[in-house]
């Protein structure tokens, strides 16, 4: 029986171990079949009739139509005392438009199946729409009225209101966001950046439909728009769309002028004390804007020090060597008139001293000494792999493609961003590291009852 058994576990284990080859064989059929079609895809620059452009990617296969969407100007845009206008516009712009009050408006919208959805950031508000195509028509035109027609009626306003006071006391019990929230404020004290998107519950309270509508009419402009389709259209087809949505905006936005700004520089550590068994610290500094010519070298940088996951070595020094914290990551984040280096890591109280620690003394060794050979190669094998699963699907592709035009990097940027990996030398990324990481200016704020932080 004993024979028999561990026979059968090994076949079990043989089989498995086939079958994993199996998966692994298909994955990677998938991954060059995706790598193809992103290194193939015909980006078609369309013009409407009216002069609106877009980016276009034609694909009939399948019977629905993608549109990303998006107007420079974010809720840095809000008006003066009022952060939180431009994230309540974007609850309300589906909440009944034209004759359609929000009920009518939103029972029309799921007869046809249509998709819409509104966000904003800091620098940037976001459009989403999906349409199958037997119902473009309407869906479009339901599209232009939440654009050009919002009611922006009293009781949808004041049930929005309810949703919008209910997320800012959950952020006020949120370790995580409130540590965002105040190393913001902090890092950008006096600048637009430094004002929360969600608004207080005093501002939340105080907007008005006037000033909804006077944020729509100052934002929402043909100079300020970027779009790009993916999906079963053709471009007569999408020049003729352009217009009917987007052709009764404004020519030009009326955006504020927003100054150039740094981060502050961290002295010691912020701390808000919150009654909770783990601490959150979010930590951050300068970075490097997206045009940046190091921005690439800085990004693969961070791949490797906290954005590569159980790879990186944040969490392999903090996690996996000692234990201390379940997730430890850190990011690049360009923005239009300022560019950070954030970082989070949450662990218990009595870990948060030690955990910040290991975080600095890993930036000061890497921006003293770099990386090695093998985390460069390890590192652009991985980014220039999966960089094609960001296109397995028409909403990934035209979110990308709008990422690409609001960042302002080319029509080219997908054929050309692996190569642009590829090239880079551990030389590129040890500039990129004595240019951004300065573990001595490290602004850190830590929510909950840390314990030990003294001298950090």
């Amino acid at each position: 029986m004993k024979t028999k058994a561990k026979a059968a576990m090994a076949a079990k284990t043989t089989a498995r171990v086939i079958g994993a080859m199996a998966l692994s064989l298909v994955t990677l059929f998938i991954l060059f079949g995706l790598m193809g079609r992103a290194s193939a895809m015909d980006i078609k620059q369309v013009k409407s009739p009216g002069g609106i452009e877009a980016w276009l990617v034609e694909s009939h296969q399948v019977p629905l139509v993608s549109i990303r969407f998006a107007f420079h100007g974010g809720s840095t845009q809000d008006p003066e005392g009022k952060p939180g206008v431009a994230n309540f516009v974007s609850g309300m712009l589906d909440e009944g438009a034209g004759d359609l009050v929000s009920a009518t408006f939103q029972e029309r919208m799921e007869d046809i199946a249509m998709r819409m959805q509104f966000e904003d950031s800091r620098d940037t508000f976001y459009g989403d729409f999906t349409t199958l195509t037997k119902y473009r028509d309407e869906a479009v035109e339901l599209l232009k009225l939440a654009l050009t027609k919002p009611r922006f009626d009293q009781e949808a306003l004041d049930r929005i209101r309810r949703q919008l006071l209910a997320n800012l006391a959950y952020e006020s019990k949120s370790p995580e966001r409130l540590a965002s929230r105040t190393w913001y404020e902090t890092a950008f004290k006096g600048h637009a950046y430094g004002l929360s998107p969600t608004g207080t519950d005093a501002t939340i309270a105080s907007i008005t439909r006037e000033d909804l509508e006077a944020f729509r009419t100052k934002n929402f402009a043909k100079s300020n728009l970027k779009v790009a389709v993916v999906g079963d259209i053709d471009e007569a087809t999408l020049g003729k769309l352009l217009d009917d949505v987007f052709g009764d905006l404004p020519e030009q936005a009326q955006l504020n002028e927003l100054p150039e700004i740094e981060p502050k520089k961290g002295n010691g550590v912020e701390v808000v004390e919150m009654d909770v068994p783990q601490s959150v610290a979010v930590f951050g500094m300068g970075g490097l804007k997206r045009k940046d010519p190091d921005f690439m070298a800085g990004f693969v940088l961070n791949h490797i020090i906290g954005g590569g996951g159980f790879s990186a070595i944040l969490m392999e020094e903090v996690r996996e060597k000692r234990g201390l914290a379940y997730s430890v990551y850190s990011y690049l984040s360009p923005m239009d008139h300022a560019a950070v280096y954030l970082g989070s890591v949450a662990t218990k109280n009595d870990s948060i001293a030690e955990s910040l620690e290991i975080i600095r003394s890993e930036l000061a060794r890497i921006a003293k000494d770099g990386v090695s050979e093998d985390d460069l190669k390890n590192a652009k094998s991985y980014l220039t792999g999966s960089y094609a699963l960001r296109f397995d699907t028409n909403s990934k592709i035209a979110s990308q493609l709008l990422g690409i035009m609001v960042e302002d990097m080319g029509i080219d940027y997908i054929k050309t961003r692996n190569a642009d990996v590829d090239a880079l030398t551990v030389e590129d990324l040890k500039r990129a590291a004595k240019r951004f990481l300065a573990p001595e200016g490290l602004l850190v704020v830590v929510v909950g009852k840390p314990t030990g932080l003294k001298g950090i």
